[in-house]
């Protein structure tokens, strides 16, 4: 059967874990991830709310921080610093971040399940939301572009 694609479908570029047939049965099935539970990867709703979390707390340390100094920038800029500290330091030491711990959810390595994410990993999947908010742009599974360039997934605890 012959592609219907047109060049106004823009590039049909495969992902690392797609293949021609298609999706798979539910989200995280091509990375051997559970249909469901714990494990099982956590929809892009509920890690739009975790960001959501995160930026509303940090937004709020920022507002309380510059009423006494403002050594460390404006509101905005300091929010934004406090953002990406949190979103390292939790990746890397939890594995979450505050609003991943209040949804149920956490950050896992695909390649060695089980292994902490690492320091650059959580670097680079912070600097890259926070930068070019690769999180919007997601493939089959869900999973941004961010996860996909660090070979990790936000997955249900």
């Amino acid at each position: 059967m012959a592609d219907k694609r047109t060049w106004l479908d823009g590039p049909n570029i495969p992902g690392e874990n797609d293949d021609m047939s298609g999706p798979g049965k539910w989200p995280g099935e091509k990375l051997g991830l559970p249909e469901s539970g714990p494990g099982s990867l956590a929809p892009v709703a509920r890690r739009a709310g975790a960001v959501l979390i995160d930026w509303i707390v940090c937004m709020l340390l920022a507002n309380l921080i510059t009423m006494f100094t403002s050594v460390l920038g404006d509101v905005a800029f300091l929010g934004y610093l406090l953002w990406a500290i949190v979103g390292i330091l939790g990746g890397w030491l939890f594995a979450r971040t505050p609003g991943m711990l209040l949804l149920g959810m956490g950050v896992a390595r695909l390649d060695v399940p089980g292994e902490r994410v690492g320091l650059w990993r959580a670097v680079v999947r912070t600097l890259l939301t926070g930068l070019i908010f690769p999180a919007a742009l997601v493939d089959a599974d869900g999973r941004g572009i961010h996860d996909r360039a660090t070979g990790t997934a936000v997955i249900r605890s």
